[in-house]
């Protein structure tokens, strides 16, 4: 889509706070925006996903995620949908599914995501019992932004797994 859509999609996403998710008026905001997307664009079931999933409502984004992977989402958005899918299946009692999407997302192309992959698929671990492995993914992702520690945090996420 152009730029003056992308902005305005934007705009619109920083007053998300602003309303009251009952009533669905934010939901309403980005469907207006949706209904101005060529017919399949895959942008148009994402911004609707991500809308139901900001206002609580995972159990209806998760299809709609599904729907934008399905028709060709791809790029810094794709990763986006991976991460906020694995989240929305957690949310909904699938946290295996969750770790399945995500799992080859820490062997893929690195970019500013990645700690947000490895959150999502720590929840999606703490969900099934692996708090362990979760704690580990946490403190390796956690790390490299430590001003001092960084070799000692690195080598306890290791440990965590190793045993």
């Amino acid at each position: 889509m152009d730029i003056a859509w992308e902005q305005r999609v934007a705009e619109a996403w920083a007053t998300v706070q602003a309303y009251d998710d009952r009533g669905g008026e934010f939901r309403e905001v980005i469907d207006a925006l949706v209904d101005e997307l060529p017919e399949g664009s895959p942008l148009a079931p994402f911004e609707r996903a991500c809308a139901f999933d900001s206002t609580g409502h995972s159990d209806r984004a998760v299809p709609l995620y599904r729907e934008a992977l399905a028709r060709g989402l791809d790029g810094y958005r794709r990763r986006r949908t991976l991460i906020q899918l694995s989240s929305s299946l957690r949310n909904i009692g699938k946290p295996e599914e969750g770790v399945a999407l995500l799992t080859p997302e820490l062997d893929g192309p690195h970019d500013e995501l990645d700690d947000a992959v490895r959150a999502t698929l720590a929840l999606c671990y703490a969900s099934l019992g692996r708090e362990r492995e979760g704690l580990a993914l946490v403190l390796g992702a956690l790390a490299p932004h430590l001003p001092r520690y960084q070799r000692s945090m690195g080598n306890y996420a290791r440990e965590l797994t190793e045993r």
